[in-house]
């Protein structure tokens, strides 16, 4: 409200104004507000985008069983494990010529719940009288990570082809062992890195290959779940049965190894224990040199954040590329590349959320490419996640444990 003094003497008017600090406040709550709701809106718009991807990568469909009954490739499952839904059963449903034929669990009663739930037909009463079954022709192995190698090489012993859900093994020496018996057993052997058959990690990895990034500097990997989901009598605490974040959270090594083309060499690594725990880690962060490049990289893993946090971040002379939720990305991601201030070159700002055409999970993605080796003998299809990967990135794992005052898993 303005307020106009009277004159004198020929001066000017002294102006006073007035302010109604009341309906400054009342507008400016009525703004913040709006943009508080208009922040609310695209969020939830945005978790209802993830909520369609998970029910679409979570939904069984009709077996799609083209072809003939020969060329059916049937899958048998070890354990009733939560994964095994998302990763094989629902892909296998739209996957032609892939069925699902058999489980088998530690407690039949689970096992039976379980096959009834997913549509599979026959529940058997052990993992040997599973890997026994001759109409199953691939084991998809997601049992704990401390029995992956001795069940990935019964079933090489019984003539099966194997997906086996990462970390390969419990140490390279293992992964080893297992590569040795697959090349003699002739068989396709797999470890489970879906995330790599993605386009967004692809196109992440095209960006840095590129050299518009300009030289490698750093990488860093993050992959840190909240302490609400994971209880301290889960598994993933066992030491006897592989337990530990770097190992559950493999991911972090596996993408730095992906990313920058190179082994890295771990300078030094830091446990945060479990607690009652002498051995098992429930945090753990790593650094490494990348030899050829000259560039660093590190890791943080964790199973007590209050918030999730995945990412992983490619720092160049003149950009970093960043990519948000790199190991489930057909859920959600945000891949943006920021130049460098100063930095030589033309790269220019952008952000982008790449998915595949059709919708694929990573999970499609993985079973697509694992099939293609099985049915043809194509090695190139599954080179991405082979046994030489598998081996090389348990390496690093052991590297890890060791630099950290460890015991290897």
């Amino acid at each position: 409200r303005r307020l106009d003094a009277p004159t004198s003497g020929g001066r000017a008017a002294r102006v006073m104004v007035e302010v109604d600090w009341d309906q400054v406040l009342y507008w400016c709550g009525v703004g913040a507000g709006s943009l508080v709701g208009l922040w609310i809106v695209w969020k939830m718009l945005g978790l209802a985008r993830i909520c369609r991807r998970l029910w679409r990568a979570t939904r069984r469909t009709q077996p799609k069983l083209r072809g003939d009954e020969a060329d059916i490739v049937r899958f048998g499952i070890l354990g009733a494990a939560q994964i095994a839904p998302m990763a094989l059963v629902t892909p296998a449903s739209r996957t032609p010529g892939v069925m699902v034929r058999a489980v088998a669990a530690r407690d039949r009663a689970k096992a039976e719940a379980f096959a009834r739930k997913h549509g599979i037909p026959v529940v058997h009463d052990s993992y040997d009288a599973l890997l026994a079954d001759p109409d199953v022709d691939v084991v998809y192995n997601p049992l704990p990570n401390g029995l992956h190698a001795e069940w990935t090489l019964r079933a090489l012993r019984a003539g099966k082809h194997v997906l086996c859900e990462k970390p390969f093994t419990s140490t390279a020496a293992e992964a080893e062992e297992v590569r040795a018996a697959a090349v003699f057993a002739g068989r396709v052997v797999v470890e489970a890195y879906h995330y790599r058959y993605h386009p967004a990690v692809q196109r992440l990895k095209a960006i840095v290959d590129s050299g518009e990034l300009g030289a490698l500097r750093h990488i860093r990997a993050v992959m840190k779940l909240p302490k609400v989901f994971i209880a301290r009598t889960d598994i993933r605490y066992n030491f006897e049965l592989g337990g530990g974040s770097a190992m559950d959270c493999c991911y972090t090594t596996n993408v730095v190894r992906y990313l920058s083309g190179e082994e890295p060499v771990v300078t030094s690594a830091t446990p945060t224990l479990a607690s009652g725990s002498d051995s098992v880690d429930a945090a753990m962060s790593a650094t490494f040199d990348l030899p050829r490049s000259g560039a660093t990289a590190e890791i943080a893993c964790s199973f007590v954040s209050f918030l999730p946090d995945i990412v992983v971040e490619v720092e160049g002379a003149n950009a970093t590329a960043k990519l948000t939720y790199f190991i489930l990305p057909f859920l959600t991601n945000e891949l943006t590349v920021t130049p460098r201030k100063g930095a030589a070159g033309k790269v220019q700002y952008r952000s982008e959320s790449v998915y595949d055409a059709a919708g694929a999970s990573t999970y499609d993605l993985q079973l697509a490419a694992f099939m293609r080796t099985v049915h043809s003998g194509d090695a190139a299809a599954t080179a991405l996640s082979n046994l030489d990967e598998a081996v090389a990135t348990m390496r690093v794992l052991d590297a890890i444990y060791a630099a950290a005052g460890l015991p290897p898993r």
